[in-house]
């Protein structure tokens, strides 16, 4: 997702129901990890204030551990929603927990994975943050489920189009851009749909030639 919101009054209820929809439970277990945000309280309320009434909801949280097993934890979610923030302190926390193998088993056992913002960036081996500077730049040790690249917010951040274009050109290795309310759906690591909550959604293939508009489905 390229940027989605779970406040009150969001536009982004339909990228969250076809999320659970893509588990094909009628009542999914979906665990969030709000690592990026540093497991901030409101946003695991926000969490739980839209998925426990159409999931069995629960969170892993890392700055408060309470978690023994996360492995066995994670493999027993339909699904793992991961939140936005920080995405290079959210990289360096799950790798001195283990999280980073844990969701690359619950992966391969078939957990949907997904997020807005850090949690779309995450699984590819590289992309645009602003973790480490407001002025953008990028990220190149995603957990690598993902090839390629890819760049959230590409419509409400004046700077991230013309970052992503000079990282490509730089080296960064080719990928997707998404706007907010835009998520791309990937099935055995290749991009089966892009969709969007909004009529104008928009989301790119970029690399070093320039843009090249996706289909996009509006829910």
């Amino acid at each position: 997702m390229g940027g989605a919101s779970l406040l009150p009054g969001s536009t982004d209820d339909a990228l969250h129901e076809h999320f659970l929809s893509l588990t094909g439970a009628a009542r999914p277990r979906v665990c969030f990890i709000g690592t990026a945000s540093g497991d901030n309280h409101e946003y695991v309320a926000a969490f739980y204030s839209f998925f426990a009434r159409r999931a069995e909801a629960s969170h892993l949280a890392l700055f408060d551990r309470r978690v023994d097993d996360i492995a066995g934890f994670l493999g027993a979610q339909d699904a793992i929603y991961v939140g936005g923030g920080n995405t290079a302190n959210m990289l360096a926390i799950w790798r001195l927990h283990g999280v980073d193998s844990a969701l690359r088993a619950a992966w391969e056992a078939g957990v949907l994975l997904g997020g807005p913002s850090a949690g779309a960036v995450c699984w590819f081996e590289a992309g645009i943050t602003d973790s480490f500077t407001l002025e953008l730049g990028p990220l190149r040790d995603g957990v690598r489920l993902l090839s390629g690249s890819a760049c959230p917010h590409y419509d409400s951040e004046e700077r991230r189009r013309p970052v992503y274009a000079r990282e490509i050109a730089a080296g960064l290795p080719p990928g997707i851009a998404l706007e907010d309310s835009v998520a791309a759906a990937y099935e055995d690591e290749r991009l089966a749909e892009v969709v969007s909550a909004r009529p104008d959604g928009r989301a790119f293939r970029v690399d070093a030639s320039g843009e090249h508009p996706l289909a996009v489905r509006v829910l």
